[in-house]
């Protein structure tokens, strides 16, 4: 049960660490910028793996500016985090052209959480085209030294299932109990599985009924993620599901469960009681479907590098994304 004392503390500590962090996130993204500007520059081919080292930060970057606007400013847009998911989608794309040439090279702050989220919200800006292009990279790549997905949480193999139940969409030929699926096909091909959870707890639950037509039912299921999440974003700065500063107070597993079921014409609940869905984060306003971010100048360098020096590079066969 959750300590409601416990979690404002948390709560405080997590937007204090948004006001501290703010200029050294902004220092470390114009040292990115000239690292990479160098590296393109001359052309240092040999070195251009640097590119996709320094990416975090421009993710970091346009997370904590989302932040700092609604958290602190009192904005309610979605387009800090927008860039900050682009940033994801790309440095899938760009760790591709790596996978040969450093098979086993160290994923510079590699995430599968991170691109599950990435991707569910592609889905909910209505970003079709990224999304199957996305979507198409995580069921090719899934195990391998590109997509790891040795992950112990349990919402990422919970929304990785609603979504494949929503979009009728499958991995490995199933979708429902796709952790069970993917921890079982990794384990048959020698490949790390062993912190994959063999259970998710309320988010079973949720998946059983996550298009029941009882608003009553919908309304308990989601106050218990909520309690779920709640609990763990208040051990702030653990190493916990939803206790590392980055999406702590922002109940994503949530509002993408409410998105896909008011996309199918299922009611939801119209408000809550509770602080986690109270929160800045959580009342964000994404349009139906959201406009393209601009570009970020260094992001545009990079993939203007790639699509420019490496014809294998993935978005060559698309033409132009988020645009």
């Amino acid at each position: 049960m959750k300590n409601t004392k416990k979690l404002q503390l948390a709560y405080k500590g997590y937007v204090k660490n948004v006001v501290d962090g703010i200029e050294d996130v902004q220092m470390r993204y114009e040292e990115a910028q000239r690292e990479i500007f160098n590296v393109i520059e001359h052309h240092e081919v040999e070195q251009d793996h640097k590119l996709l080292v320094r990416m975090f930060r421009i993710s970091s970057y346009w997370l904590s500016e989302w932040k700092y606007r609604v958290l602190i400013k009192g904005e309610k847009n979605a387009m800090g985090l927008k860039q900050a998911q682009k940033v994801v989608f790309y440095q899938c794309m760009v760790r591709h052209i790596y996978k040969d040439r450093y098979p086993n090279m160290m994923l510079n702050h590699y995430s599968f959480k991170l691109n599950i989220v990435a991707l569910i919200h592609f889905s909910m800006y209505g970003w079709k085209k990224e999304e199957d292009v996305f979507f198409d990279f995580i069921e090719k790549y899934l195990g391998e030294n590109i997509m790891r997905a040795n992950d112990d949480n349990r919402h990422v193999w919970y929304l990785l299932e609603l979504y494949l139940r929503s979009s009728d969409k499958t991995l490995f030929g199933v979708n429902q109990n796709i952790h069970t699926r993917v921890r079982s096909k990794l384990a048959e091909k020698g490949l790390d599985h062993d912190i994959i959870p063999e259970e998710l707890g309320i988010y079973s639950e949720v998946l059983d009924r996550w298009n029941t037509p009882d608003l009553d039912e919908i309304t308990q299921l989601i106050g218990k993620m909520s309690e779920y999440h709640s609990v763990l974003a208040a051990e702030l700065g653990q190493s916990l599901e939803f206790g590392d500063f980055r999406y702590t107070f922002y109940p994503h597993e949530i509002l993408f469960l409410l998105h896909v079921r008011k996309r199918i014409g299922l009611p939801n609940p119209e408000h809550f009681d509770d602080f986690l869905m109270n929160s800045p984060e959580a009342n964000i306003e994404i349009q139906d479907p959201e406009p393209y971010p601009d570009q970020d100048p260094i992001l545009q360098m990079v993939d203007g590098y790639y699509r420019k020096n490496y014809p294998e590079y993935i978005p060559n066969k698309y033409g132009k994304l988020f645009e």
